[in-house]
Parts: C-alpha cells; structure tokens; sequence
C-alpha cells in the first residue's frame, strides 16, 4: 500500500514539472539615464589558478571597506538553473493566497522561514509592497519543522542543490578572500564560523515586489524613506532587470545597481561588520521606485542570506594587523552571539508595531537593537 502510495504521489507532482509551469520571463531593461554605481567584478573562475586569490583579494579590498556591494561571475550554476529557480518563484507567488497562507511566517517568534505576505509594515504612508519566501538550510536542524506547498515539494531537492551550491561555490570563498583582505594568520578563520551543517539562520529566498499606482508610489515616498543594512554576513541576489536597488555612498549619494548579465550582486551586512568592528562595511542600501518604463512590471528576486554560526559571537577578530591599525571597538556593551543579534533585528523587521514603539522612545531617527547599538534612519 505504501507503494501504491508513492507512485500517486509521484505522479501528482509531475503536474510541477517545468514543462507544465509558466515560464518566469525577465522584464526589459530600462531605457531611463541613471545614475549607475560603478562596482567592482570578481571572477570566480580565477580563485582556484596559481595566484588566483591573492589576485581577487586586491580587486576587493576597496570594495569591502568602502563600498559593501560587488559582483561576481562564473559561480558554477548555469543559466538553466537559475531561470528555473525564477520560474518556481513566479509560479508560488501566483498561487492563492490561501495556499500561501498555510506556510506563513511566525512574526512574532521572530522567524523568518516561509511565506510573508504584503502590505505588513508601512513605508512612509503606504503599505509595503512585498511577497516573500524563505527557505532555511537543509539540515538536520531545520528537517521536518516547515512544510511547504506541492509546487515546492516537487522541486525540494533542486533548491537544496541550489542553496548548497552557493554556500559553497560563492560564500566560503569570499570569506576566505576577506580573510586575506585582513591578514589572518588562517585563511579558514572566517569561512569556519560559517560551515553548511552548523547550526545558523542562513535562508534562501524568493521576493516580489509588486507595481504601485502613482498615488501609492507618492505615499511612500517612492521607496526613499526605505535605506537598511542588512542583518547577516552576505546576500547574494540574482539578475533582475528591473531597476530599483539603489546604493548610498561615502559622498552622501544613491546610485543604482545595474543588472549585469551573468553576475551575483553582493553586498556585505552587519554580523560581518560587527565581527571586524565596522572595518569591513555593511552596506547602506533601498529599493525605490523603478524608472517610468518599468513601473508596470512585477520584480521578483532570488536571494541568498548568509549567517555566521549562532554561537558566534560577535566581537572583533584580535589577530588581523589590518583591524589592529585601524584600532577597532567592539560595537556592542555586552557579549552578543549571532542568533540574539538575528532574533533582535528580526524582531524589528517582522513587528511593525514593536518597531514603532521602539522607534520612538528617543526620538532621534534611531533605535536600540540589541546591547548598546542603534540603528539609524537613512538619508532619503
């Protein structure tokens, strides 16, 4: 029986396979003259050659400590593989909201995992705009605590492929790289805090960010009021044409991020800034309104969130010559691990009523995350 069983529903998910789904299609690029960030781009290939390293590691260092966004090319998953991971997103986003519903996230545990339905949280006078969709790392300590929809089900196994393909063919290189940047003694030292089958928040995710009338895109201020770190260590996000991702500089300006073919944008966050005292910058970035030829499209995003260990913690690395120069403080007033940091900021992100309240104890256009460090409002 339990045969018979397997076969129905194997074949019930053969109803998922990507010949039978809606092809996700990239919008075109836009026509409009931006203000476009000039970044850096790695070549991944060039990592494994005599000298490859040290090489890629000269390309980064500006980037890492004044800029917090570049690209990298030639990661090891092909064009297929990655058009289908956007099919899979636009083909969960279009299913009913009460199928959705059925996996949504537990805001007020804090935890990310699963479907996060729009308009939760405001911008300036408006709803949020954005669809989202989680996956943890597929180990043993996450097995069996979400489920989620047959469409997704049928494709498990890819998106573990996937996950783990970035982990380990764009993550632990580049931590490897920063540690040259910094001069450790051990290469690894970083790339250690942040193994696959430890223990961490790492997620994988799919993102839509849906079209607004002008009257909503006014009321929001036109995504401006939306400037944020992210709270890990990296975030990969694949091409998406749609313009919007936009970065603030050391001069005090936003330029946008081009969508380059065949690339990852990355871009640093805070547990890797908090682990070297703010020498390798986390990055200050928003999503605005897209150009005028573009507004009438949906962007979807696929992301990946990496994370150190959750019981790191968070201080300073004491053996970098580079980080000793520069005379680096711990930014918090208490030990703090990775996971109370990521519970914390979660907390803010996924309550916006505890976020307010928070908000607006001082006053100031900051706010208390965790043991002493403040977040702050951005330039708009």
């Amino acid at each position: 029986m339990s045969t018979t069983v397997t076969e129905t529903q194997s074949q019930d998910l053969h109803q998922y396979d990507y010949s039978r789904l809606t092809p996700y299609v990239h919008p075109p690029v836009t026509n409009a003259d931006l203000p476009w960030a000039e970044l850096v781009t790695l070549d991944l290939e060039d990592y494994g050659r005599p000298g490859g390293k040290e090489r890629l590691a000269q390309q980064l260092e500006h980037a890492v400590h004044h800029v917090g966004f570049f690209y990298v090319k030639n990661f090891g998953l092909t064009q297929e593989q990655v058009d289908q991971q956007f099919t899979l997103a636009k083909n969960f986003f279009d299913l009913p909201v009460e199928e959705k519903e059925k996996y949504e996230v537990r805001y007020a545990e804090a935890d990310y995992n699963g479907w996060r339905r729009p308009g939760r949280a405001l911008q300036a006078s408006a709803k949020d705009n954005v669809e989202m969709y989680n996956f943890p790392k597929f180990t043993k300590d996450f097995e069996g605590k979400y489920n989620h929809p047959d469409l997704i089900k049928a494709h498990l196994s890819e998106i573990e492929a996937f996950h783990r393909t970035l982990h380990a063919n764009v993550i632990l290189p580049l931590l490897r790289l920063f540690a040259i940047v910094l001069q450790l003694p051990d290469e690894e030292y970083l790339a250690k805090q942040h193994t696959y089958d430890r223990k961490s928040e790492d997620h994988f995710r799919y993102m839509l960010y849906y079209p607004r009338t002008e009257e909503e895109w006014a009321a929001s201020k036109y995504g401006t009021t939306g400037g944020h770190t992210d709270l890990g260590t990296l975030t990969l996000l694949f091409r998406q044409p749609v313009a919007g991702l936009q970065i603030l500089g050391e001069d005090g300006n936003w330029t946008y991020v081009s969508a380059q073919p065949g690339t990852i944008t990355v871009n640093l966050a805070d547990t890797i800034s908090h682990l070297t005292g703010g020498w390798l910058k986390s990055s200050v970035h928003r999503v605005v309104a897209p150009p005028r030829d573009q507004r009438e499209y949906k962007r979807t995003g696929l992301l990946y969130f990496a994370r150190p260990h959750n019981d790191t913690v968070l201080v300073p690395i004491t053996d970098s010559p580079v980080l000793e120069k520069a005379g680096v403080k711990p930014r918090f007033e208490k030990v703090v691990t990775a996971e109370e940091w990521v519970k914390a900021k979660q907390t803010l992100q996924l309550n916006p009523d505890i976020a307010a309240k928070r908000w607006a104890e001082r006053g100031d256009g900051t706010v208390e995350v965790l043991a002493g460090f403040r977040d702050r409002k951005y330039k708009e």
